[in-house]
């Protein structure tokens, strides 16, 4: 790994994984703590409507998927404020429309898109210094709203009807929430591809909740997990020349099951303790 490192897209490859796994640690807590994770899918997937918008019109990708990501997360959030029965309905909705707009919005572009790929499955590979500028000021951007605003996200994430009660702007600060998970869903496609965004959103904090009891170290570790599955999965693809995106999902799921066993196992050895 180490003389892979002499390459600059290595390098880059490595600090975009940590950019992303910093901002995926902090709002996949947040997303995993308010059970968000099949919303974060559909701003996934309705965002890639805007890369085909994008092409057609000669942008960068990474604008159009950026502008659809917040749009729909906010359509998402104003409807699963105003009705949560619905929820599931306008996601369904916004993922498949979005979907079939950048389908044929890509059908439209002339010309063969050999990258578009990338945005299906991910190219952390590909990806350039430039799209470091934008990673970086989005992880401060992230890390200081969450800081400032820490005591009500935990307030909302454990019981958003006593937040109400003590006056904090609940709805205020979900349509928040939503916006930072669609500028995240932006830098995880690069990372994984939008097919995979759940997984990298939802897996490492999910981890970080079995081991501790704080939503502040909660996603501290889980930006440290998702550090350390980038690094492998990178590593992984690296040594055997597979795709990195998946790779680093196949790492990232083989710590989500072996949490899973060790659960199983400790609450078995509990189980047989409480017996004797």
């Amino acid at each position: 790994m180490w003389e892979a490192l002499h390459f600059e897209f290595m390098r880059n490859a490595l600090a975009a994984g940590v950019f992303v796994s910093i901002a995926c640690g902090v709002v996949g807590t947040l997303v995993v703590v308010n059970r968000m994770v099949f919303i974060s899918g559909g701003i996934a997937h309705a965002a890639y409507g805007g890369i085909g918008m994008a092409l057609y019109f000669g942008i960068s990708p990474l604008i159009g998927a950026g502008v659809f990501s917040v749009g729909s997360s906010l359509i998402m959030g104003a409807v699963s404020l105003k009705s949560r029965h619905r929820t599931d309905t306008i996601i369904g909705v916004l993922w498949a429309v979005g979907m079939a707009m950048g389908v044929i919005f890509v059908d439209l572009t002339p010309g063969y898109h050999v990258d578009l790929m990338s945005y299906l499955f991910g190219s952390i590979l590909a990806v350039p210094k430039s799209d470091l500028y934008f990673m970086f000021p989005l992880d401060l951007v992230i890390i200081l709203v969450v800081l400032f605003f820490f005591k009500e996200f935990l307030a909302i994430s454990y019981d958003d009807e006593f937040a109400r009660v003590r006056g904090i702007p609940v709805n205020a600060l979900y349509l928040l929430l939503f916006c930072m998970i669609g500028f995240s869903v932006v830098m995880i496609i690069r990372i994984v591809g939008l097919i995979l965004v759940i997984a990298l959103l939802s897996i490492p904090p999910y981890i970080a909740e079995k081991v501790t009891d704080s939503l502040g170290k909660m996603m501290v570790l889980s930006s440290l997990f998702g550090i350390l599955f980038t690094v492998i999965g990178l590593w992984i693809s690296y040594r055997f020349n597979l795709t990195s995106g998946a790779a680093i999902i196949l790492v990232a799921g083989a710590g989500f099951f072996l949490t899973l066993a060790l659960d199983r196992f400790s609450l078995s050895d509990q189980s047989q303790n409480a017996e004797v």
